[in-house]
């Protein structure tokens, strides 16, 4: 598996399961069949912090946090370009606030990570 589908694959899961089922089969809904599976999961929504949720993809993508922060960012900014946006309001709405600047900054953009207090 190559690196860009295998970052795809942790992210999406770990979204997949930090959402409940019913918003993770609607964000399928809009993507293609073979990254949709990603977000159906055995698990839904699990609380997790940003950090907690870092350190997951951090695990699965087999890479350190800071790849991992990366790897989510650029996963976030195009699911952002390819679904409509109201579903990515909806599934912003099932976050804390905390999350929303993964959404805003996008793979470039200055990011503050409050629980460590480093910037990405």
């Amino acid at each position: 598996m190559g690196d860009a589908l295998h970052a795809t694959q942790a992210v999406l899961q770990t979204l997949g399961e930090r959402l409940d089922a019913g918003e993770a089969k609607d964000l399928a809904s809009q993507m293609p069949r073979d990254l949709a599976e990603y977000l159906q999961t055995d698990e839904h929504s699990v609380k997790m912090s940003l950090e907690e949720f870092f350190q997951k993809v951090s695990g699965r993508a087999g890479v350190d946090v800071p790849a991992a922060v990366y790897q989510v960012r650029v996963v976030l900014e195009v699911l952002q370009e390819a679904v409509s946006p109201g579903e990515i309001a909806d599934v912003r709405a099932q976050l804390p606030p905390e999350w929303g600047e993964l959404f805003e900054a996008g793979s470039a953009g200055q990011m503050r990570l409050e629980q460590t207090g480093r910037s990405q």
